[in-house]
């Protein structure tokens, strides 16, 4: 599925982030997703679960979920075919076991009800404009069953003001909540101190929410 027009600024630029860096070296890189893993499967809670990944691109997440005692069924979405194509290569054959996405998470065409659990651990703030944020919701709505859960993380006040060369958006907790809307209810929030490859440190604060 491909919904993201090889014009796109947005897309070459991420293929082009891709291209030219090792994706170990980005500084949103994590030897492992280690918060985000626990949120996963303190949700799960030993249960069979349909997660996605948005923004996962090159993430190790997918290896951990895989891998994890649960039985994951992953999905893993990213605007950049580049990106995705980093981790099927280290997945190797266990690349088959997951569904790959490429497209905007503005515009692609997601089915409905299909996740128990959305994860996006960097994108949505890469979403300057509320028109842009409006349709992230829309899709997160779309795409997650009644009662599934909503895990989201972004730069948080004192988080950075640029990432790869891009405006972002920073957020408080309640703020970022407030982004998604009363269908959404906060169940907890957490904040990370992001360990970058190049040795800076990059605060992050995730937000848990379950959807009615």
């Amino acid at each position: 599925m491909n919904e993201a027009r090889p014009s796109d600024p947005a897309k070459n630029h991420w293929e082009r982030v891709y291209r030219d860096k090792p994706a170990d070296s980005v500084s949103w890189f994590q030897p492992h997703a280690q918060q985000s893993l626990a949120l996963i499967r303190g949700i799960a809670a030993g249960q069979a679960a349909r997660v996605i990944d948005v923004g996962g691109g090159a993430s190790t997440l997918v290896d951990d979920l895989l891998a994890a005692p649960e039985v994951f069924s992953v999905a893993v979405l990213d605007i950049s075919a580049a990106a995705l194509d980093v981790a099927r290569r280290r997945l190797q054959q266990r690349a088959a076991a997951v569904r790959w996405l490429e497209g905007d998470i503005t515009q692609i065409a997601l089915p409905e009800q299909a996740w128990d659990i959305w994860h996006d651990r960097a994108v949505f703030h890469f979403l300057t404009e509320p028109a842009q944020r409006a349709a992230y919701v829309a899709r997160v709505r779309c795409a997650v069953r009644p009662g599934g859960h909503v895990i989201v993380a972004a730069f948080a006040p004192d988080g950075p003001t640029h990432c790869s060369g891009l405006p972002v958006m920073r957020y408080a907790p309640d703020a970022l909540h407030a982004q998604f809307g009363g269908a959404f209810e906060l169940v907890e929030h957490l904040s990370e101190s992001h360990l970058t490859p190049s040795g800076a440190v990059q605060q992050f604060v995730y937000c848990h929410c379950l959807l009615h």
